[in-house]
């Protein structure tokens, strides 16, 4: 299973993240880059730098993804 993009723990009929951002609308982006920071700040706290690394930057993309359907 990929811890990055598709946690085993999140596991259900529907993604998760497609749930949090049909529920948060325009506070997805701000929810993403609160991600983005919480993953960066403690990626060496953990002992799976790398890991948290990856998981920041997915949501960045999700956050940038999300800004240019908003621009179109």
């Amino acid at each position: 299973m990929d811890n990055v993009n598709h946690p085993q723990h999140y596991g259900g009929k529907i993604e998760t993240i497609d749930f949090i951002e049909d529920k948060l609308g325009a506070g997805f982006v701000p929810y993403c880059l609160g991600n983005v920071i919480k993953y960066i700040s403690r990626y060496d706290k953990k002992g799976k730098p790398l890991e948290d690394l990856e998981k920041a930057a997915v949501y960045l993309g999700w956050a940038i993804e999300r800004m240019e359907k908003d621009a179109q």
